[in-house]
């Protein structure tokens, strides 16, 4: 067996984008200890394919160049609310607890619902699950722990109504189901689901835990974090000073405020508002106000234990989603200490960066963007990356963990190195191309935490390169035919909308901006309205609603469901998204099908191989002569390339009037009929299954050229596939689609109107 080295050194910053005179801060982890050395290099190529023209990059001299001390530093996964109630719910010889909850995983161990307990030192209440799903009551005085476990184990996906409660010694347990048609696994009709109880004598009292109250999880005041995360839903968590009797027991089950003995009761619903319910702070309306945080974004938005099934938006009726969506490995934040900190010169041009940090043999890229000084332009020209995409990628497992990778690569996945280590560090945070621990599917993604598939030089383990990556084609191409151009991120274009884009002649895409928000797509709308340029560079753009969280700007959200190619999908009455009130799915089930502003929406993917183009009658169209210059007579083009051996593949595009592609829309040129069968017709376009929805059989399953103008004097120039940039390099960038492009390019950055192209022209 081949010994495969791992990574010894990574990190990430705390910003994607900086402008001159700002800081940016990276935080860096060492296996071992010792020093690491840090520089800055300028990115221009990551592409390690001996076909190309190699790994570029450019060190630049900057301040932060030099050796620093490396130290191990720790990620603790898993969300969970805290509460600092200032000793007010240490319970000690009398109390209860309340809660509905609807464990996911209950037969994982140590899984805690409710918490003022110290694990290091056995001190405190504790509500959780072991032996395999019972519902179990600690209580601790450092000396002796005392359990009380129920009789039978919690069903999952099931909401139960649970009381735990204790007084001198005596203790009690119930779990009752609360199962409705819609709101469980099981219909109540079927009859398996059962309550359970359990009792116990002799317990101490509870001594005082030098720990915060914890939902969802407990504290280990060993290593000063919380621990023993639980999978599942909380919903309305009570906490009462002494047992409740037989009125509040019938309160509590039906929902209901104790009519007394309430400490604290706290309501995930409060935060529900127009504009969503992206707040951490989870209200507790006891009469103490003990207020909690969340911690690693638990979900929010989501059913309750009295969900009718009647409502799917949160919105509409709070009451019936009054739950949060715990995760054992749930990731906002790493929060790593800084190591290194560049304040960029003020003389630093706009481009693709990264800190170079190497530790013995082992070397990682951290990549930023240093932006132009701010609210200005530096050039006519905007490259604008896709990092919204690159969040909902980031370290994805898609090829060793889904079942049916390789049937859809069409070929054996090779694994590298960087592959590995993601693997053997799960701590490193999902992709919302996976699931979570339960199954759920995740629908957030941080770029606080080390992000190894956004690296130059990193091969997906689909065979070629995806995102980050295959977008510094671009900045090679550019670079080499000598074009300046300014960079920035989604997350810059989110925050400044159309003003961001309106300081440019013409903006190019990435590769694959798959992962759009609506202040997004609306800058786009503006842009192009009032005489704005655009070059779609890639495929499968502009597909899936997104959310930036409105105040924590490094977290996205995506729910996806009941369209498009999708790897999981929203249970039921949770499409709606928390960040923001909008619905989830693709954006053309919102009205916005990508065809409507870049002329292609997402048609077919396959990743055996790519295909050329073949022109159409419009490539020799009088007003698209200035793209064709120089290839008048072609029968192909783009047959070559770095991704997949030609321009049109992985992902592609079409042309398509009855989703929006604007009447006066040149069709130049099309690969219909060159792809394999492994490329078949996208889900959303399927509503019934039959044989024929291959590439060999389907005219839609297909990567379509195309170009038109906008109002105001505007333009779109749309290539329809994400190999399209892995053919701009070949023959030193002399080739067709390098000849094509630069056409498009030269006159979309050329201030001169665009004569505008009539319906019918």
């Amino acid at each position: 067996m081949v010994e495969v080295v791992r990574p010894a050194v990574t990190g990430y910053a705390d910003r994607f984008s900086v402008a001159p005179g700002e800081p940016i801060e990276f935080k860096i982890s060492c296996e071992e200890p010792g020093e690491f050395t840090a520089e800055v290099v300028r990115l221009r190529n990551g592409d390690t394919n001996p076909a190309g023209p190699g790994f570029r990059e450019e060190v630049v001299p900057t301040p932060a160049s030099g050796r620093y001390p490396g130290r191990k530093q720790e990620i603790r996964t898993g969300s969970a609310v805290i509460i600092d109630d200032a000793g007010g719910l240490a319970l000690t010889a009398t109390g209860a607890v309340h809660v509905f909850a609807q464990p996911t995983t209950p037969g994982i161990e140590g899984q805690t619902l409710m918490s003022r307990w110290d694990a290091a030192t056995g001190i405190g209440w504790w509500l959780g699950l072991t032996d395999g799903g019972r519902l179990t009551l600690r209580l601790g005085d450092g000396s002796t722990v005392h359990e009380t476990v129920t009789e039978q184990p919690l069903h999952a996906w099931t909401w139960y109504s649970i009381t735990a409660s204790w007084d001198k010694g005596a203790t009690q347990l119930t779990a009752d189901p609360t199962l409705t048609s819609v709101n469980s696994l099981w219909s109540p009709a079927i009859g398996i689901v059962t309550g359970t109880s359990g009792t116990g004598s002799g317990a101490p009292a509870a001594a005082l835990a030098s720990a915060p109250t914890v939902l969802a999880a407990c504290w280990d005041g060993a290593v000063g974090a919380i621990c023993g995360h639980y999978n599942g839903k909380l919903d309305t968590p009570t906490i009462l000073d002494s047992p409740p009797d037989h009125t509040v027991r019938a309160e509590l089950a039906r929902g209901e405020p104790p009519t007394s003995g309430m400490l604290a009761r706290w309501d995930f619903s409060a935060e529900i508002g127009p504009a969503g319910v992206a707040a951490d702070r989870c209200t507790d309306i006891g009469p103490h106000g003990w207020h909690g945080r969340c911690h690693n974004q638990p979900y929010r938005g989501m059913t309750g234990w009295n969900w009718t099934g009647e409502e799917e938006n949160y919105r509409h009726a709070p009451e019936q989603y009054g739950a949060l969506h715990f995760c054992a490995d749930a990731l906002e934040d790493a929060g790593w200490d800084t190591d290194v900190t560049l304040v960029v010169p003020d003389d630093l041009p706009s481009g693709v960066y990264a800190l170079r940090v190497t530790c013995g043999e082992h070397v990682d890229h951290i990549p930023f963007w240093v932006l132009p000084p701010r609210g200005t332009a530096t050039s006519r020209v905007l490259l604008l990356f896709p990092t919204a995409s690159y969040l909902a990628y980031a370290n994805d497992h898609i090829v060793p963990e889904v079942p049916v990778a390789q049937s859809i690569l069409g070929h054996t996945s090779v694994m590298a190195a960087a592959d590995l280590n993601l693997l053997e560090r799960p701590e490193f945070g999902l992709s919302t191309y996976d699931h979570h621990a339960d199954g759920t599917g995740v629908a957030h993604s941080t770029r606080l935490r080390p992000i190894v598939t956004m690296r130059p030089g990193f091969r997906h383990t689909t065979g070629s390169l995806w995102q980050f990556p295959a977008d510094l084609h671009l900045v090679d191409w550019l670079t080499g035919i000598g074009v300046e151009f300014d960079v920035a991120t989604d997350e810059d274009l989110d925050r400044e909308g159309a003003d961001l884009l309106g300081r440019y002649q013409v903006v190019i895409t990435g590769t694959h901006p798959e992962y759009y928000s609506t202040r997004m797509l609306d800058a786009w709308e503006t842009y192009l309205g009032r005489g704005g340029r655009a070059m779609y560079m890639g495929g499968n753009g502009f597909y899936w609603v997104t959310s930036y969280h409105p105040d924590k700007p490094h977290l996205i959200e995506v729910r996806k469901g009941e369209a498009g190619c999708r790897a999981w999908q929203a249970r039921p009455g949770e499409l709606h998204m928390a960040f923001t009130p909008e619905r989830g799915g693709i954006w053309r089930n919102r009205g916005r099908a990508p065809q409507k502003l870049f002329g292609v929406g997402f048609a077919t993917e396959g990743m055996d191989r790519s295909s050329p183009y073949v022109p159409l009658t419009d490539f020799a169209h009088p007003q698209a002569a200035f793209i064709t210059n120089g290839l008048e007579g072609a029968t192909l083009i783009g047959d070559h390339g770095l991704v997949g051996g030609g321009a049109a593949g992985h992902e592609c595009d079409r042309y398509d009037l009855a989703l929006g592609t604007p009447a006066n829309a040149l069709l130049l040129a099309t690969s219909a009929g060159h792809h394999s069968d492994n490329y078949p017709l996208v889900a959303e376009d399927i509503y019934f299954p039959f044989d024929g929805m291959g590439g060999t059989d389907s005219f839609l399953v297909r990567a379509d050229i195309v170009y038109f103008t906008t109002a105001g004097g505007g333009a779109v120039f749309s290539t329809g596939s994400i190999a399209w940039a892995g053919s701009l390099a070949h023959n030193n960038y002399d080739n067709d689609i390098s000849r094509l492009t630069r056409n498009v390019l030269t006159r979309f950055a050329d201030p001169e109107p665009i004569e505008p192209m009539p319906i019918g022209a």
